[in-house]
């Protein structure tokens, strides 16, 4: 799917009657689950008619309500799916090229699926967020996406003071809410099979104040209601597990944005971290035998 019925709710959003805007705004409420009932139930929840709901879906591009309603189970499948549904949908419909030629393939759209959708505004806001050194920033991931949360974190930590990676460990988040500040920055990473914890700590650091910065696929994790910026980016690729090349991409070049605007304080601060470096003796000189006579 190129697109997902929220998506398309909300590029015509304003396109819409008042009484279609109600209905628009009660499907997203609860998204896509809201959508699932009848169409009396969901006209009922709305507060509009059964015929208002039959015209939005129409308005929006579908034939009828049937077939929204298809669109609606197919997003549900696909959030739900473990590495094994995932994997046979994708052979099941392998064409016969290689590997590399069908992961290239893939990889590709998804760069430009998600660049075309992609707010400069948003990444503009975010990477305003993080440069700021008033704020505290706290990186989280959950199973997989912990492995990026990790690695913006890295990069970041160099750039800029006051950042802080959080375990994906469902203990470990409550000590690290209690020294959030208002206006401090949580970045989390929750692509689908959304974990329950990133959605309770989301809930907690929004109440605490804290903006949120959001990773996610074009299904949206639940995580997204509590963000302020929120990064939708193509996941899919012929393998059982998820693609994360097209997210890293995002995070390099926020990392660049960052590091770029506050050059000065974070060249001073690499060459201090440079000679720390000389003094470990982390890295592996020519010439050097790492003994000393």
């Amino acid at each position: 799917m190129a697109r997902t019925v929220s998506d398309v709710i909300r590029v015509r959003y304003d396109t819409l009657t008042r009484a279609e805007k109600l209905l628009a705004d009660s499907l997203l409420e609860n998204y896509p689950v809201s959508g699932l009932g009848s169409i009396t139930t969901i006209a009922e929840h709305a507060g509009v008619s059964t015929p208002t709901v039959a015209r939005m879906v129409q308005k929006l591009g579908y034939k009828g309500y049937p077939e929204f309603q298809l669109h609606l189970h197919q997003e549900l499948e696909a959030t739900i799916s473990n590495p094994i549904a995932k994997h046979d949908r994708w052979a099941s419909n392998a064409p016969g090229t290689h590997i590399l030629n069908r992961f290239a393939d893939a990889i590709t759209a998804n760069l430009r699926d998600t660049l075309s959708e992609l707010d400069t505004a948003t990444f503009e806001g975010a990477a305003a967020l993080l440069r700021d050194r008033a704020r505290s920033i706290y990186f989280v991931g959950g199973r997989i996406t912990g492995a990026l949360a990790e690695y913006f974190f890295t990069h970041m930590q160099v750039i800029r003071p006051k950042t802080t990676l959080i375990s994906n460990n469902s203990s470990s988040w409550p000590q690290h809410v209690l020294n959030m500040k208002p206006g401090d920055v949580l970045v989390i990473f929750d692509i689908r099979r959304y974990e329950q914890e990133m959605a309770t700590l989301a809930e907690a650091a929004a109440a605490a104040g804290v903006v949120i910065v959001l990773f996610t696929d074009m299904w949206r994790s639940p995580v997204a209601a509590a963000a302020k910026h929120v990064f939708e980016v193509r996941i899919e690729a012929p393998s059982a597990w998820d693609s994360s090349v097209v997210t890293l991409f995002v995070v390099e070049a926020l990392i660049e944005a960052v590091q770029s605007a506050t050059w000065e304080e974070t060249r001073e601060r690499m060459s201090s971290l440079e000679g720390l470096f000389e003094r470990s003796r982390l890295f592996r000189r020519p010439g050097r035998s790492g003994r000393s006579d």
